[in-house]
């Protein structure tokens, strides 16, 4: 049987976040692993909802592995993209989130502060979120909770 196609992962930033956002991208190619930059590409003021959508619009529909965003706090970045249905973003300025992110909760999506983290932080991160499978067990009974409210919600609004 054939290994499954390994995608991306989409990664973007607003201007906040652009400095780490390259160093991110630079990493993760230096690993091997391909990467969709979706922006933004330059210290440009921009609006970080937009570049949230598009990284959560790739995970949602597959077209992706998973997302890295980045803004000053990586907190912006989480609320934009979870109101993609599907989308499980979790800001993680440390390993210990990011373990518990992956572990527990099944994020698709890490958002980081690109003015909180230095270069080794960030590579930490990233190391801990990627290597970090889903428990499962309980936990999914929980990501299946919250994905049940996403869904009743986004139904009740689209009535």
């Amino acid at each position: 049987m054939p290994l499954p196609e390994k995608k991306p992962i989409a990664l973007a930033s607003d201007h906040a976040g652009f400095p780490l956002k390259e160093e991110v991208r630079e990493y993760l190619v230096r690993k091997g692993i391909e990467v969709q930059d979706l922006g933004t590409h330059s210290l440009d003021r921009v609006d970080y909802p937009d570049y949230a959508e598009k990284v959560a619009v790739q995970v949602a529909g597959g077209q992706a592995d998973g997302g890295i965003l980045v803004c000053g706090t990586g907190l912006g970045m989480a609320l934009a993209a979870n109101k993609v249905p599907g989308i499980r973003a979790l800001a993680c300025n440390d390993t210990f989130s990011a373990h518990f992110a992956r572990a527990h909760n099944n994020g698709n999506i890490l958002t980081l502060g690109g003015r909180l983290l230095d270069e080794a932080t960030m590579q930490a991160i990233i190391d801990t979120w990627l290597a970090t499978p889903f428990e499962g067990g309980r936990h999914e009974q929980r990501v299946e909770k919250i994905d049940a409210i996403d869904a009743h919600y986004h139904r009740e609004k689209s009535s």
